[in-house]
């Protein structure tokens, strides 16, 4: 049996871009990417804490350095430039892994590591 937990977080980083032409997914400063281990093309958990909206969606590589969060797609619907976000992507694995288990959290400064 599997279990899903808790792999990364990038813990409260503020909505730069909203674009609702684009084809969809999140943009992430590459510099957030690295630091949280989340990977390029990897399903993340949305949570938007100024709105209460949650949807999933996977993380594209923005410009390093730039501090971008870009919500784009139909999500930028769920997310305004300004809001205040929590991502967070998760793994499937075994109970007994799991108990050693430890997800990496970061905690940007303006959106910067």
């Amino acid at each position: 049996m599997f279990i899903e937990v808790l792999k990364s977080k990038i813990h409260r980083v503020t909505v730069t871009e909203a674009d609702l032409d684009y084809i969809g997914s999140i943009t992430i400063d590459e510099e957030l990417l690295e630091a949280s281990g989340i990977i390029e093309n990897q399903k993340v958990e949305i949570y938007n804490i100024t709105n209460g909206e949650r949807f999933a969606t996977y993380a594209i590589r923005g410009e390093r350095g730039t501090g971008v969060i870009g919500i784009n797609g139909a999500a930028a619907h769920k997310a305004r430039v300004g809001d205040l976000i929590i991502i967070a992507a998760y793994a499937q694995m075994t109970p007994e892994e799991a108990a050693k288990w430890h997800p990496t959290v970061i905690f940007p400064k303006n959106n910067r590591v």
